[in-house]
């Protein structure tokens, strides 16, 4: 029997992504953000989510693309990742998909602009390209400190 997993489709620069549905707390419109000075670029700051002081991350910036524009269709996916809780802003949220991980192939070195080390795998559903992204390595180690350092500061 195949095994379905959902998962949250999003878009960042007109790519189609994804994130395990087990892994989104919530998705958010995107309110003021304070700036938390001595950061990585992509740590736009942190907001307060659901009572919680949350490090937000420019998830276009992270991906090595381009600064994100924040429009009315941007909004921040409240994800927990390595025991944290981190809103990475996104162009726009749209909608949950069933996924078969039959479906789900390796991912090439680069896709879409994006290196590989961000990716779990990519899927093809409706005839369009769907890149998975590994959380645990949006955020790494050292950065992972940081954001728990930009949320002590608070």
């Amino acid at each position: 029997m195949a095994e379905i997993t959902k998962f949250i489709v999003f878009k960042v620069q007109d790519q189609s992504f994804g994130v395990n549905v087990q892994q989104v707390i919530s998705i958010e419109r995107v309110k003021e953000i304070t700036h938390v000075p001595r950061t990585s670029h992509f740590i736009k700051g942190v907001m307060e989510l659901r009572g919680e002081t949350t490090p937000i991350i420019d998830l276009k910036e992270r991906l090595l693309l381009t600064e994100t524009d924040i429009t009315d269709d941007s909004r921040i996916l409240v994800v927990s990742v390595l025991d944290m809780q981190v809103g990475l802003i996104v162009d726009e949220a749209t909608e949950v998909k069933d996924i078969d991980q039959e479906m789900i192939q390796p991912a090439p070195e680069l896709v879409a602009g994006v290196h590989n080390t961000f990716i779990k795998g990519v899927a093809k559903i409706d005839g369009n390209l769907l890149i998975l992204l590994d959380l645990e390595r949006i955020v790494d180690l050292e950065e992972t400190n940081e954001l728990r350092e930009v949320i002590v500061e608070e």
